[in-house]
């Protein structure tokens, strides 16, 4: 299994490559040169899993044993786990009318990223034990990235990590997830700017190729293939959760929604998709709507500005796992991939090729939610069921909750695409803990769990970046100084 850039400009590379790197040399993404495809008995088996042997079985096909034996493999993945507060890892409540979450929160921070980072982190001590190497790990958080990263590799002698978060665009609890972590190797910045801003440093020092190769630059933003890859398993359990058999032929098909900001976890179902999965996707966004727009009119574009709204982590513009979706269903088209978004990013507004906007159309579904669905939806399942969710499982709730009985809007036209008794799985990112705020502007009362209430009276530490000061050179002289102490 080799991987390749999205943009066709950079040589292929192993897993350990792709584990290493942030943007592929070219700028481009990495992605598998080839996605397994999985028969029906396959499928069968599989449906039988817990979530930790799923997340197993599909990482052994991404990674070849000879570079990472299979008893390695599983006992990485393991350990992983071990700080996951629920036995199942992940956890499907049915609730009434048909509203079916699956909780992927229940890791160390509350998050939906620690699935794929905590079991990254472990890869990559992996490696650089047996490679007795030393990385600089550059991260962007629009809220949970930072916290989910920083869990992942804290303490760890051979890796350092910088984090930027938007200063006072998080919410109070995830700042502290990042701020209250005091280790020798985590370095975390608080940048006056929005998440948009804040990843524009990040590219300059990963596009100073000699800056990264000295330092061992990487990311553990959703650019790195590893929590893609890790996220395919979301898709693979919340179909067979929710599928009502698969002794039928063909087997049937379960909507998953998908709350999503950058894009990584929508990625991971196209991709369990082209893999053979029978899903139906649906990306669901706030009122930052490129994703939407993209869906629905083939408009890839920058509205004026970002706009602050209550799923704050989901506050993206350029959600950049888009260029993943465009190679993947144009074939693996890395001549019109680097074209687009060659062009994207001149121009900050392209529009989809006609027959590549068909094929997306095909593959998923979109809605967006302003704050005002968001609120509504979270008061209807508290009234129903005495649930409450976080705002951005509310957007996907809203989707829910939007739809006639047996009925779905076609991505397309205004017309409803009648799939009766078709089941639906919500994918719910993190815990309503995390976002008191949302909370009581839906009228609600917060539930703190008391690891999140004693981060209150914690220590905290952090580096501000003001705006006018250049955070890239602020950044690059942290990074040399963390690369030259190992």
């Amino acid at each position: 299994m080799e991987y390749v850039s999205t943009r066709g400009g950079a040589g292929a590379v192993d897993f350990e490559g792709a584990l290493f790197s942030g943007y592929a040399p070219d700028g481009g993404l990495f992605m598998p040169q080839r996605i397994p495809s999985l028969d029906g008995d396959t499928l069968q088996r599989w449906s039988r899993l817990s979530y930790r042997e799923l997340v197993k079985e599909l990482c052994s096909l991404f990674i070849p044993a000879e570079l990472l034996p299979r008893n390695t493999l599983n006992d990485l993945i393991d350990r992983a786990f071990s700080r996951f507060r629920h036995k199942d890892i992940v956890h499907l409540s049915r609730l009434k009318d048909g509203l079916n979450v699956l909780e992927l929160w229940h890791g160390v921070t509350y998050a939906f990223k620690d699935l794929s980072l905590s079991c990254t982190g472990q890869f990559l001590q992996y490696f650089l034990e047996k490679r007795k190497k030393h990385v600089s790990i550059l991260v962007g958080t629009s809220g949970d990235t930072g916290s989910s990263a920083i869990e992942s590799v804290r303490g760890q002698k051979n890796m350092d990590i910088f984090v930027l978060l938007p200063k006072g665009l998080c919410t109070q609890i995830q700042e502290l997830q990042m701020t209250t972590v005091i280790e020798d190797n985590v370095h975390v910045f608080a940048a006056h700017g929005n998440s948009d801003e804040i990843d524009e440093p990040i590219k300059e020092l990963f596009a100073d190729v000699d800056f990264a190769r000295k330092c061992n630059l990487m990311s553990l933003n959703s650019v790195n293939w590893s929590r893609i890859m890790v996220q395919i398993a979301h898709h693979f359990y919340a179909y067979f959760q929710c599928a009502p058999s698969l002794d039928t032929t063909p087997l049937p098909v379960v909507e998953i929604v998908v709350p999503t900001g950058g894009g990584g976890n929508i990625t991971a179902g196209c991709i369990a998709q082209k893999m053979g999965l029978p899903i139906q996707l649906v990306a669901v966004v706030n009122s930052n709507d490129i994703i939407h727009r993209t869906v629905q009119h083939g408009d890839f574009s920058l509205s004026e500005s970002v706009k602050a709204t209550l799923a704050s982590a989901m506050d993206i513009q350029e959600p950049y796992n888009v260029e993943r979706i465009l190679w993947l269903l144009s074939g693996s088209d890395s001549h019109l991939t680097k074209t687009l978004m060659e062009r994207f990013s001149m121009s900050k507004s392209i529009k989809v090729p006609e027959d590549l906007h068909r094929e997306l159309c095909k593959t998923l579904c979109s809605c967006s939610a302003s704050d005002e669905d968001i609120v509504r939806a979270m008061q209807r399942c508290w009234e129903e069921n005495h649930y409450l969710l976080c705002p951005h499982s509310a957007v996907a709730a809203h989707y829910h909750y939007s739809q006639p009985d047996g009925a779905r809007l076609h991505p397309k036209f205004s017309h409803f695409c009648f799939l009766f008794s078709t089941p639906r799985c919500c994918l719910a990112p993190a815990s309503a803990a995390k976002f008191q705020d949302a909370v009581l502007r839906a009228g609600l009362i917060p539930q703190l769990p008391p690891e999140i209430t004693a981060l209150t009276a914690m220590e905290t530490r952090s580096t501000s970046l003001e705006r006018g000061q250049d955070w890239a050179q602020a950044l690059r002289e942290q990074i040399e100084g963390a690369a030259r102490r190992w």
